[in-house]
């Protein structure tokens, strides 16, 4: 018999589906939490960068699932800084990078869903989504069965992937002078 292991699901399937109370990701950054050296640093997150920071999906759709969100509560593009739009892309290219060194998928979806009509979650906060892909990696499980099957727990994936971001960050600064 075969058995498929995802433990950080058990909090979701067991919890009734009540929306938390704030946003999940301004979360991530209040006061005392989600900063770089802060003993409450939260685990999911990758990098910081000084307008937006790269976070692990809690839910993946496959292994190596990241976000890319704005510090700032924004619901869509229009309302981003100059400034944000520009480290939304740079970090998302960053992830692009580190999952293409750290997993090498043959490819990788990479959306905003604005608005919940659209598919957005999390409505009220803009993020960019980035699920790499393999050839097949969508299989019974998942079309039949309603399930994900991710091989690889969630603290590896961020330990694999933190420091190419924090080598991609650091030469960034160093080109920048």
């Amino acid at each position: 018999m075969d058995r498929l292991w995802s433990p950080w699901r058990l909090a979701y399937v067991t919890s009734n589906a009540t929306k938390p109370e704030g946003c999940v990701f301004c979360a991530v950054t209040a006061p005392g939490v989600g900063q770089p050296g802060d003993p409450g640093r939260d685990a999911l997150v990758v990098v910081h960068g000084r307008d937006c920071y790269v976070i692990l999906n809690l839910y993946p759709y496959n292994n190596g699932h990241l976000m890319v969100v704005p510090r700032r509560h924004i619901a869509s593009l229009t309302l981003a800084t100059a400034a944000e739009l520009e480290e939304l892309m740079q970090l998302t290219r960053d992830a692009e990078a580190a999952l293409t060194e750290v997993y090498q998928p043959q490819g990788i979806n990479v959306g905003i869903n604005l608005g919940r009509s659209a598919g957005a979650g999390i409505a009220d906060h803009l993020h960019i989504h980035l699920v790499p892909r393999w050839t097949g990696d969508t299989n019974f499980m998942s079309v039949v069965g309603n399930t994900r099957v991710l091989p690889e727990d969630m603290r590896e994936t961020a330990a694999r992937l933190r420091p190419v971001f924090e080598r991609l960050l650091r030469a960034r600064m160093e080109t920048a002078g």
